[in-house]
């Protein structure tokens, strides 16, 4: 039965889109006369069928060596356009890890969504994105991987643009599509422009062709840029992580998933190309620089956010970046164990603050306070994924972060110790004041009457809530962890101190006396640049937006003045010679042979007329000779 499973795990993606497709058959009729929820329990049931067929798979792939096979789809004119697919104990588990999540999800939104009529619509896309997410980790092609990364994109659009009747919900979906947009086109051209040197899209033949590659560095240097420019716009790094935040004004049970392994999408990319970008330096130190600057940047413009949502979106572009630094050092293994932590974590953490805002009248954190003895679930919920996201042991981020803080120590780049260490407590600072801004202190005015949510999202938090708390011991008992004694006292120590520097100092200022409230920086500027997001979006106004303006009406001027122009002055003068010519027309035939004579007479001149100017220069020469002689 495993087995049979384990051939047919190609098939888990068609799960999703059969539900998908089902969803869609629920229209305005058919709803008016059902409701909207038979679209939710179609897609919840068909997630679970893929959670549970992977489940089985693992159990047969795992400690068994990979299994590669092939879709043939075109084959043209010397282009093989073959799908390979790739089934490993990774790529089965990564499926395991986004159809789990993704039925907590669709589970968590039966609660969330109860009074809203878009069920259709919303589970069909959170439905696109397992597929695409279980496509994605099956696919070991650039090429389709590429086209996979365009489907989510447009996925993100219509997903956050799902209360289309809300002006800023269009903006942020829209700008969450243009940003990506700028990414993804880097990332065509260095598809493109790689296929002609290493002559393969498969990841396993890069990888074979990067271990012996002999390549001129300015043009692997240019391709590794424009391949790491996708991953940027999907992991939400600097300059190109606005969207993220923007997004935020969507549904919050597709935030669950979209924090939590839709952005990972790039940081899976990244690692399968990892060969291949480490043939250059620079884009190792680019990669390194980008991850350094989003972590330290998401961190601390995570402190200033006074919405509970933007405050936890800031700290996606933290651990993507620390994701981008990992990949930079090649520490892959780190890596995609950071991405498994951070998932976990961000997705209890959207749930907790799915929670607070459902019932209560604002999400402004500096509103609320209060709420832990009535919330007692979204309390306990927010503090897992604290513990689980900080570098506490035993909990599965100290592990990760601790993995690739010794590859840092060794691998000559001590200096990155220090970022890590920087945003491990800048993390805990944020996320203790998130918690003491919400649950602690006396309730307020907007949190007097704020229950506990119902069972449908209760119980998706409970159990992921377990579960990243049990993640270590899982991880132990796959022989993915080292044992106490093989660790490094020293930087587990560093670790650990930070986390308890981040989270006590946070505690001090946010639920004691000593400091008044509203908490602000010293400095007002700082404030303000951290507040402003560094500036960025003036940034963009004053540099890209501003050049697109002038450049649009530049166009628009030479389109309208000399396009148009020419072209209307055409038809003016058609217009006035025809005008002109119907007064000379006496429609007697003499005339027109008279007018076909003259034309035939003044065509012949012009094809004659060198031989005419031959002849009149021979007549003058000889006048001029018989002159001469008389």
């Amino acid at each position: 039965m495993a087995q049979l499973l384990l051939q047919s795990v190609w098939l888990i993606p068609c799960y999703s889109l059969l539900g998908a497709a089902l969803s869609a058959l629920w229209f305005p009729g058919i709803t008016r006369r059902t409701g909207p929820r038979p679209a939710g329990y179609v897609n919840v049931t068909m997630t679970f069928i893929s959670f549970v067929h992977a489940v089985i798979a693992l159990t047969a792939t795992w400690n068994q060596p990979a299994q590669q096979f092939s879709i043939p789809w075109l084959q043209v004119a010397g282009l093989d356009l073959t799908i390979p697919i790739e089934v490993s104990s990774l790529t089965v588990g990564v499926i395991v890890v986004v159809a789990g999540l993704n039925l907590l999800a669709q589970t968590f939104a039966i609660g969330y969504m109860e009074m809203d009529w878009g069920w259709g619509r919303l589970y069909s896309l959170m439905a696109v994105f397992e597929a695409g997410l279980v496509a994605l980790a099956l696919c070991n092609s650039l090429f389709f991987s590429y086209i996979i990364l365009e489907i989510l994109t447009l996925g993100t659009y219509l997903i956050v643009g799902i209360w289309f009747n809300q002006s800023l919900v269009v903006t942020g979906a829209r700008d969450a599509f243009l940003t990506k947009r700028i990414g993804d086109l880097f990332l065509l051209m260095g598809v493109i422009a790689l296929l002609p040197i290493a002559g393969t899209w498969n990841f396993s033949e890069l990888a074979e062709w990067a271990r012996t590659a002999n390549v001129d560095q300015n043009t692997i240097t240019l391709i590794g840029l424009a391949l790491i420019a996708g991953p940027m716009g999907k992991c939400a790094q600097f300059p190109l992580h606005l969207w993220l935040d923007e997004a935020m004004e969507g549904p919050v049970p597709a935030s669950i998933l979209r924090n939590s392994v839709v952005v990972a999408t790039g940081a899976w990319i990244l690692v399968k190309l990892e060969p291949v970008l480490s043939l250059s330096p620079v884009v190792q130190s680019t990669m390194i620089v980008i991850g350094s600057i989003s972590a330290i940047g998401g961190s601390l413009i995570a402190l200033a956010q006074i919405d509970i949502k933007r405050a936890f979106s800031y700290l996606v572009t933290a651990y993507m970046g620390i994701v981008f630094i990992a990949v930079g050092t090649q520490q892959t293994e780190a890596a995609l164990l950071i991405v498994l932590t951070h998932a976990l974590s961000m997705a209890l953490m959207m749930m907790s603050s799915g929670a607070v805002v459902w019932n209560s009248i604002t999400q402004d954190l500096t509103q609320l306070g209060g709420l832990w003895s009535r919330r007692p679930v979204s309390g306990l919920a927010l503090v897992v994924a604290t513990l689980g996201l900080i570098a506490l042991p035993p909990f599965g981020s100290f592990w990760s972060m601790l993995k690739l803080a010794d590859g840092l120590e060794n691998s000559g780049h001590p200096w990155l110790v220090g970022v890590l260490l920087i945003v491990n407590a800048l993390t805990a600072f944020g996320l203790t004041r998130a918690f003491s801004l919400v649950f602690g202190g006396k309730p307020k005015q907007m949190s007097e009457r704020s229950p506990e949510v119902h069972w449908p999202m209760a119980l998706p938090m409970i159990i992921l809530s377990a579960f990243t708390l049990h993640l270590p011991l899982i991880l132990q008992s796959l022989s993915l962890l080292p044992s106490w004694a093989d660790i490094n006292t020293n930087m587990a120590l560093l670790l650990i101190w930070s986390s308890i520097f981040g989270a006590s100092l946070s505690a001090v200022i946010y639920l004691g006396n000593y400091i008044q409230k509203p908490v602000q920086f010293p400095i007002k500027a700082l404030q303000d640049l951290v507040a402003y997001d560094f500036y960025t979006p003036n940034l963009y106004r004053n540099s890209i937006v501003f050049s697109v303006a002038v450049v649009s009406q530049l166009t628009s001027w030479i389109d309208r003045y000399l396009v148009d122009g020419v072209v209307n002055l055409f038809g003016m003068v058609t217009l006035f010679s025809g005008q002109s010519l119907k007064y000379s027309t006496s429609g007697q035939s003499q005339f027109y042979a008279l007018t076909i004579l003259v034309g035939v007479t003044v065509l012949g001149v012009f094809l004659c007329w060198s031989s005419l100017s031959h002849m009149v220069l021979v007549m003058t020469a000889s006048v001029f000779h018989q002159q001469s002689l008389g």
